[in-house]
């Protein structure tokens, strides 16, 4: 790994060079309000899960100034909201731009502060800056519609009007793109934006708003917050500038800032937990579908909501299913994101290894065998070697959470039925993955599965134009697609009285 020598700008704002990065500036540690570089006297560290090494300290905010937030963002929702479609259009267009010119310093950011190799932070970038150019276009398509009226001499019809200020709490296993998913949404229709990122990773999203600020969005219409999570979310939810909220993150927590938020009636979306099924269909080749479940479970290192949890196969294949999985597994390289080698970075901290620890030791001690998973090989305090757990039961903790780890957890089922019941035998609804070759079958399970994606034999399923969401208590809305102006945006009928008839009287 390249040898870092991260500073930091000062209070002035003033910056040292890094040899890490090609544009120094890009690395900012103070909060962005009103188109201003502003902090308070304290600061948090952030530390390189890799190593453990502190890159460095952002401003921590205080109420005050996240509340001086939230009136600026309500200031300049009257201007942002009148600009032509076309104008914010171009606006989001110069951002998109800029992400994409400066898509390696973004990406080695994001390994330094998140841990995820080097080629999957470029790929972040790129999927980040999708959302951007998506909404730019869509931003000239929020349509109304004219509805044939009932009423005599009388027009009906239905404009989309933006919201208000939006709240986006994001997640730091995706720094970049969950920020560009909600705020180019929310921008394009014409509501200003208030980001409050992970305390682990709040320096992409300080990157993403220089960018922002380079683009030239009007003060006040992109701003960046950092402090204490829960003095934070308590500020955003309970004020009532703010007319919208969308958080991605655990269940848990998505519903305290729904009661949060209760008392001032926001319109909230929320991307919250997973627990995926894999479902291998019989006469599926095992090899295929081990290879598939590979990929479905340790993408992002597993700290994905869409990491395949539960891997069902059927009984009669079920031992090849595990040696085919285990060989592909014990061959996945454990290392830093930065060396090209590396399939499996490190987890986001010490906890989060704990965790993955707890699940594998409750896990056998209720009957599960584990295959692989040598902990004396991790190459650091924050690895967790990939693991899998044959013979899973529904007692066991492994199969009931979100696992947010390389764990995996595999069962055998016999029948159809039998595996969407087993399936869907959790409270979380976000994604399922389906491989198979029988047409009735893959139909029984796409319309048999309480998920709100379905994914058949593919691992890769999201992007711009798809409607991202789950169901049950995995959360509220959808993002993406023309659907993600629903969470920003309020639907205004308006009916237009004492017209003239055809004939003219």
């Amino acid at each position: 790994m390249t040898a870092l020598t991260l500073h930091h700008e000062d209070a002035k704002g003033t910056h040292a060079m890094m040899p890490c990065l090609e544009d120094a500036r890009l690395y900012r540690n103070l909060a962005y309000i009103g188109g201003k570089w502003t902090h308070d006297k304290t600061y948090f560290n952030v530390e390189n899960p890799s190593n453990n090494e502190m890159i460095g300290h952002v401003s921590s905010l205080c109420r005050e100034q996240v509340i001086h937030a939230v009136d600026v963002a309500h200031e300049a929702f009257s201007y942002w909201r009148r600009l032509t479609a076309d104008s914010r259009s171009e606006y989001l267009m110069q951002w998109h731009d800029l992400i994409l010119q400066n898509r390696e310093d973004l990406a080695r950011i994001m390994v330094i502060e998140q841990g995820k190799t080097l080629s999957d932070a470029r790929g972040e970038v790129d999927y980040g800056a999708s959302f951007i150019r998506w909404f730019a276009e869509e931003a000239r398509r929020s349509y109304g519609e004219t509805i044939p009226s009932h009423i005599p001499n009388a027009q009906l019809q239905t404009v989309r009007e933006p919201i208000g200020v939006a709240a986006l709490i994001t997640p730091w296993n995706f720094p970049n793109a969950m920020i560009t998913r909600k705020a180019a949404a929310a921008l394009a229709i014409g509501c200003p934006v208030i980001i409050k990122p992970a305390s682990e990773t709040p320096f992409s999203a300080l990157a993403l708003a220089e960018l922002a600020d380079r683009a030239g969005f009007p003060p006040g219409v992109f701003n960046v917050v950092n402090g204490d999570a829960a003095m934070v979310s308590e500020v955003l939810c309970g004020n009532d500038k703010i007319k919208a909220l969308s958080f991605t993150g655990s269940t848990r927590v998505g519903k305290l800032l729904l009661r949060q938020a209760a008392d001032t009636v926001k319109k909230c979306s929320m991307e919250l937990g997973g627990n995926a099924p894999f479902i291998v269909l019989e006469g599926m080749d095992v090899e295929q579908a081990a290879k598939a479940a590979i990929d479905a479970k340790f993408q992002t290192s597993g700290q994905d909501c869409l990491a395949a949890n539960r891997i069902f196969v059927p009984r009669k294949q079920y031992s090849g299913f595990l040696d085919s999985f285990s060989r592909q597994m014990n061959a996945l390289k454990v290392g830093d994101g930065f060396d090209p080698e590396t399939e499996i970075g490190p987890l986001i901290s010490a906890r989060a290894v704990a965790k993955a620890a707890e699940l594998v030791d409750d896990a056998l001690s209720k009957g599960a065998r584990k295959i692989g998973g040598d902990q004396s090989t991790a190459p650091g305090p924050n690895y967790f070697v990939p693991t899998l757990l044959a013979d899973v039961t529904p007692d066991m903790a492994v199969y009931r959470e979100e696992n947010f780890c390389p764990v995996a957890g595999v069962l055998a089922y016999d029948s159809v039925d039998d595996v969407i019941e087993m399936a869907n035998d959790t409270e979380y609804g976000l994604a399922a993955y389906v491989y198979g070759h029988d047409i009735r079958a893959i139909w029984k399970c796409m319309r048999g599965l309480e998920f709100g994606m379905v994914s058949i034999n593919s691992v890769k399923m999201t992007g711009h134009p798809i409607p991202f969401g789950g169901m049950k208590q995995s959360g509220l809305g959808r993002e993406g697609s023309r659907h993600g102006f629903d969470e920003y945006s309020e639907i205004k009928y308006c009916c237009l009285g004492g017209l003239p008839t055809a004939s003219g009287s």
